[in-house]
């Protein structure tokens, strides 16, 4: 009988949405991620499977892990796994496999309508006073016709261009990956170089995880290349930007606004500027998560552990290359 215990920092009832797709067949038991690793110790010592929300955990709980098979984290991201000690080990780390990308396309979407049509200020005044003549003649927009630069093609990119071309945009991308010429026919998408869609794109939006080669991606310079009318949409990671340099580019006009579900720091200091800037919107780390989301991972989640126990390699296990 495989033995499961899941560390999460979630309420009883969003966790035992996960839980509940686990075989009857299966032991699992949910524990506070907050317990100490005293108290984690035992536990870790005797499962087989470890799921964890959020991605982390320590090297003596790792060592004292002896007989896990797999470590299933929930979340997409898994930057702060100690990745290189689990290879030493020999326990594979698998992500949601992508079970969150609707979840993150859909708000990134939202994030571009809300930023292109002012949305949070003009609820915002309309709250304050109902009469106020707000002009936005010359500062909403529409998608229709806009140019969509999308870094980072994988799941969730891939979902962002499809909603972007259903809106009418026209969509390129700029990826590590080789071009699917299938899938890009398909979707009505093309590849370009990062400078070149820096240059082109009316709406920059990130979607890569955060690595050496990602960390800082956009900087100074990536600002610069963009367009002053163009805005940003991040909802990776936060520290894929320089925001000091973001911060900078949005108090001169380099660019015309931002759209930011993650921060370098979260959650942010009380003084951070892009708090007080009105060509921002935020929200907080929230892309991937719905209440509708759960299910799909707690399906993938102990469909991940079940290959495992039929002696097939998981799916979605991360690198951190």
């Amino acid at each position: 009988m495989p033995n499961v215990a899941y560390f999460t920092h979630q309420d009883a009832d969003i966790a035992a949405e996960i839980t509940r797709h686990a075989p009857a067949s299966y032991r699992v038991t949910t524990h506070a991620m907050s317990l100490s690793d005293d108290e984690k110790s035992p536990i870790v010592a005797e499962v087989d499977y470890l799921i964890l929300f959020p991605g982390r955990i320590t090297e003596p709980l790792l060592r004292a892990g002896k007989s896990l098979r797999l470590i299933q984290l929930v979340s997409a991201g898994y930057e702060h796994m100690p990745l290189p000690l689990c290879r030493e080990l020999g326990i594979p780390v698998a992500n949601n496999g992508g079970t969150n990308s609707t979840d993150v396309a859909e708000h990134t979407v939202a994030l571009i309508l809300a930023q292109y049509r002012r949305m949070v200020e003009l609820d915002r005044k309309m709250r304050a006073d109902p009469t106020l003549d707000v002009p936005v003649a010359r500062s909403t927009y529409t998608v229709d016709g806009k140019t969509v630069g999308i870094i980072g093609l994988g799941n969730i990119g891939t979902k962002v261009a499809r909603l972007a071309r259903a809106f009418g945009a026209n969509v390129i991308y700029a990826d590590e990956a080789p071009a699917d010429l299938a899938r890009d026919a398909d979707l009505g998408i093309r590849r370009v170089d990062l400078p070149d869609l820096l240059a082109a794109s009316d709406v920059v939006t990130l979607h890569v995880p955060l690595a050496p080669s990602t960390d800082g991606l956009i900087g100074a310079a990536a600002l610069e290349r963009m367009k002053s009318s163009a805005i940003l949409v991040n909802t990776c990671r936060g520290r894929v930007v320089d925001e000091a340099a973001l911060i900078e580019a949005l108090r001169a006009g380099g660019i015309a606004g931002a759209a930011l579900d993650v921060l370098e720091r979260e959650p942010p200091s009380t003084d951070n500027p892009l708090l007080r800037m009105n060509n921002v919107t935020l929200t907080p780390h929230t892309a991937g998560i719905t209440f509708d989301t759960w299910a799909r991972r707690g399906q993938f989640i102990f469909e991940n552990i079940a290959r495992v126990e039929r002696g097939e390699t998981p799916l979605a296990v991360v690198s951190g290359a």
